[in-house]
């Protein structure tokens, strides 16, 4: 593990934080340990067949909760902003992670193998529309009443609260596009050495360039889909799984017309992108994301944990290729 490996291929694993917390779950460390146990279990076979994996992991719900968990406590020690709470979500759900992957490999009798976690920081305009026009759903669900009490609030900070798929109303910020992921050359080193590597969670600590060169913390978070398929891009990924709360991407979801898309191809994918079939704050950026790694010349597959295996085996989930 320790020579340089540039013939193996390359899979990036983007892995949602709604994948991480199951419907009913409030983030409680038990509940996020045994998903990512999980997770990491089902990923061990691409790694035992000579896979070099790429971890990248979301935080919508986790970084809504660290917030709200910041905002209770400041009445005794100063709040967090929202970009620190971003950072904060990369160490925690990083280390669980980590260790799921730990012990997974020990299990598969692999317990040398090399792992990585870092924090990351990703480049975003300063003057990107996406800042004033809020739609990365963060936090837990709440009823309408209580998103009501909640409005006024978020509004002032430049945020709003809307109805997410039919489940509930949900925080929503900005969140800009990813230009540039100021790690990826580390992360490319660590994969030529063989190092399972867990980078770019949350999408990333959004940063901006000043034009003396300095960089500057904001506040929003980053799609870490739209970050999956920029380091894939960085490092020449074969693959990247998306792993989501669902097992197949479905047109007209929710609806009784809901029909589930198996193997499509980019340009099918972008027919039914632009007829509103993926919400912004949704499924929209993943498929975005999923749409520019098969346009790169790569194949994208958009599954669930629970689906994972079968996903690989082409048994399940959505792929899309060129």
């Amino acid at each position: 593990m320790n020579s340089e490996d540039t013939d193996s291929p390359i899979t990036v694993v983007a892995i949602g934080g709604n994948a991480l917390l199951r419907p009913g779950e409030v983030g409680e460390a038990a509940q996020l340990t045994r998903t990512a146990e999980s997770v990491a279990g089902q990923l061990i076979p691409l790694v035992r067949a000579g896979h070099r994996l790429l971890v990248v992991h979301g935080n919508g719900p986790q970084v809504g909760i660290e917030l709200a968990r910041s905002e209770e406590a400041s009445t005794k020690v100063p709040p967090f902003r929202l970009d620190l709470c971003v950072a904060n979500t990369q160490g925690s759900i990083g280390a669980l992670l980590e260790t799921a992957f730990r012990n997974a490999l020990n299990e598969d009798l692999m317990s040398e193998y090399p792992l990585a976690a870092m924090t990351t920081q990703v480049v975003v305009d300063a003057n990107d529309p996406a800042l004033k026009h809020p739609s990365k759903p963060i936090g837990l669900f709440y009823s309408q009443y209580r998103a009501d009490q909640l409005r006024d609030d978020l509004l002032a900070r430049g945020w709003d609260i809307v109805e997410d798929s039919g489940r509930g109303f949900r925080p929503v910020v900005p969140s800009p596009y990813p230009l540039e992921v100021l790690n990826a050359g580390a992360v490319q080193a660590l994969l030529e050495r063989g190092v399972l590597v867990i980078a770019g969670g949350g999408g990333g600590v959004p940063v901006v360039r000043e034009p003396t060169g300095r960089l500057r913390r904001i506040e929003a978070v980053i799609d870490k889909d739209r970050t999956a398929a920029l380091l894939a891009r960085d490092v020449g990924a074969n693959m990247v799984l998306f792993v989501t709360g669902v097992p197949w991407v479905e047109l007209n979801f929710g609806t009784p017309f809901s029909r589930r898309l198996g193997t499509v191809t980019y340009q099918e994918m972008e027919q039914h992108l632009h007829g509103g079939q993926f919400p912004a704050g949704s499924m929209g950026p993943k498929v975005e994301a999923a749409i520019s790694v098969a346009k790169a010349g790569g194949t994208a597959l958009i599954t669930s944990a629970d689906a994972l295996q079968s996903a690989l085996a082409g048994e399940a989930g959505t792929r899309i290729i060129g």
